[in-house]
């Protein structure tokens, strides 16, 4: 969904307060300033993206999110990506970054650009628009950087960052090292050049913030404030954005849109309230209720399934979505297979396990093919209980076979042992 401007509304009288409410605010240069600038008019903001991969992830979706939502309240966007802090890297803990080649950076800039799109407004008062710093760090000399930039900042104070405290033991470069005094800079540049007054990041940005908004002070402007979002984490200990085959990416050539949508279905039930404040644009009445339904009905999963619907809808579009719900009731039975378009139903045949034969041996041998069952002994057992499924279909003859024409799309076939295991084949051709 892109937003519009007839789906900007006027009031901001409450927004501080509801970010508040939807626990986005970690740190802040004062609340009393933020509220000021956020419910006080239409001001002009910027979040930055760094291409360190040809993709964004959901990881970023907090960001995201809130420029639309600030957005929405009717404040000015500047999506940033940084063309220039992307060939630097902020430095890790753990060790120095590889440094990718500028070309590559370069071809990240551009899909990342892309990929922000939807999600903000390019007309109307308050139009978003999107920036790469590249276009003024890369036309700054070394002496200019040196004597413009980086005299404002006291190496004491840059030593005193954690992150750059449990790098200096195993060591850090000169380069990441500069990190900040290049963050520091985009934020004076963009109140330079388009009147930016905030700031806002995840928690881990919250010292090269800070950074930036003294660095404009210093220069004599401003006045600007800043806010963090804090770090989304996962009750069971285990890092947010990742599943078993890696990242979710909000690119469907890397997440399958039914991956995505499959990754909010299955959020913890600790979780997922915590994810309808931060990600959801559903009134607090709307959330408050889902909340509810879901610590009196848990198993129904409601809240996770309206999170999934909402968020696949914003990142891949209506339709996109409308075929993950369809997948998700087709592959238990509760719905058509052949409505399934052959990129959902392989997306959804891949998450579930995906095997590839050369040839269709009989149902007994696709079942232990596909791991549903470990022998043919097994197979047999089950086929003869009933308890064997080819698209959706029950098959209780131990020697059935599968004819061509059950082919999904001429190519693939879904397999069931029971009500939830199931498995898909790929006829190579």
């Amino acid at each position: 969904m892109t937003v519009t401007d007839s789906n900007l509304p006027h009031g901001r009288d409450s927004l501080t307060e509801d970010l508040r409410w939807r626990g986005l605010i970690q740190d802040s240069t004062g609340l009393d300033e933020l509220r000021d600038l956020l419910d006080g008019g239409s001001a002009t903001f910027y979040v930055g993206f760094d291409p360190t991969a040809p993709s964004l992830h959901v990881g970023h979706l907090m960001q995201v999110t809130t420029a639309r939502r600030l957005q929405l309240a009717g404040h000015r966007p500047l999506l940033l990506v940084g063309g220039a802090t992307g060939q630097i890297g902020d430095p890790k803990e753990s060790a120095e970054r590889t440094l990718n080649p500028p070309e590559v950076v370069a071809s990240w800039v551009q899909r990342i650009r892309d990929q922000l799109a939807p999600f903000v407004s390019y007309t109307g008062e308050n139009a978003a628009q999107l920036v790469n710093n590249l276009d003024w760090t890369g036309q700054m000399s070394v002496v200019e950087f040196l004597r413009d930039v980086g005299k404002h900042f006291p190496v004491n104070k840059m030593l005193a960052r954690e992150v750059v405290k449990a790098r200096l033991e195993t060591g850090i470069s000169f380069t990441e090292f500069s990190y900040q005094l290049l963050q520091a800079n985009d934020f004076f540049e963009l109140h330079r050049r388009h009147g930016c007054q905030l700031q806002y990041g995840g928690s881990d940005q919250w010292g090269n913030i800070t950074a930036g908004v003294d660095y404009v002070r210093r220069r004599g402007a401003g006045p600007v404030e800043a806010f963090t979002t804090p770090l989304v984490t996962r009750s069971d200990g285990t890092k947010f954005g990742k599943t078993e085959g890696g990242a979710v990416w909000l690119d469907p050539e890397m997440t399958s849109p039914y991956a995505f949508y499959q990754f909010w279905v299955n959020a913890d039930d600790r979780d997922v309230t915590r994810y309808l404040r931060y990600f959801s644009f559903r009134s607090r009445e709307e959330i408050e209720a889902l909340e509810k339904e879901a610590a009196e009905r848990p198993a129904a999963r409601a809240a996770q399934r309206a999170l999934a619907e909402e968020l696949t809808t914003l990142v891949h579009g209506e339709r996109e979505m409308a075929q993950a719900v369809a997948a998700s009731q087709a592959l238990f039975g509760r719905g058509s297979l052949e409505e399934l378009t052959p990129e959902t139903l392989r997306a959804a045949l891949t998450e579930a396990g995906l095997v590839h034969l050369d040839e269709l041996p009989d149902v007994a041998g696709l079942l232990k093919e596909s791991g549903l069952v470990p022998s043919m002994k097994e197979a047999r057992r089950v086929i003869a209980e009933g308890g064997a499924y080819v698209n959706n279909i029950r098959v209780t003859e131990v020697d059935a076979v599968v004819a061509p024409e059950d082919l999904l799309h001429g190519r693939y076939l879904v397999l069931r042992r029971g009500k939830r295991s199931f498995a898909g084949v790929e006829l190579r051709k």
